[in-house]
């Protein structure tokens, strides 16, 4: 596991027992176990119970994230992917098992893939046409992001063309 880096509010985690985080590794690794297994519940609890001992770890709110989105709940996976995606570039990437721009390539294809699913509720699709087109643009921002900071990430890549983004988005 990684070290968990988050700027200036980090001050608690300075003062926290040693080996703290890393006794939240093999929780997390389970909740991975039990999620690959398709226990979603079991793996949620614990990713619940993580956060709530360290509320400040992206990785287990982009997996809640993933979760909620495999569920239908696109609200609640809208706030878990801002707060993990907010996090990992605060520099609070916990799990060094990846590079941080795949990584970071990763929570922004994950909000960019919710925001496009919000995009097609009919609540939407009918109302509002700026609502729609903020979802679609944010997504398309997003998809964009996560092409560029990893290419091999192909889903975002595959968005971003089909969205038709390419070179036309100025977004860093």
């Amino acid at each position: 596991m990684g070290e968990l880096t988050t700027g200036a509010d980090d001050t608690d985690l300075m003062e926290a027992p040693e080996g703290y985080l890393e006794a939240l590794g093999p929780r997390f690794l389970q909740a991975m176990d039990l999620l690959r297994q398709g226990h979603t519940d079991s793996a949620s609890e614990i990713l619940r119970e993580i956060l709530a001992e360290e509320p400040r770890l992206p990785e287990p709110r982009l997996e809640l994230a993933r979760l909620a989105l495999d569920g239908g709940l696109l609200d609640e996976a809208e706030a878990q992917a801002r707060q993990g995606l907010g996090l990992l570039e605060a520099g609070g990437q916990w799990i060094d098992d990846l590079p941080e721009a795949t990584v970071q390539s990763l929570a922004h294809g994950l909000l960019a893939e919710i925001l496009r699913k919000q995009a097609d509720r009919d609540e939407v699709i009918f109302g509002e046409p700026e609502r729609l087109r903020g979802l679609l643009d944010e997504a398309r921002q997003h998809f964009d992001k996560a092409a560029r900071m990893d290419p091999d990430n192909e889903h975002a890549a595959y968005y971003a063309s089909f969205l038709g983004l390419g070179e036309e988005s100025g977004e860093e």
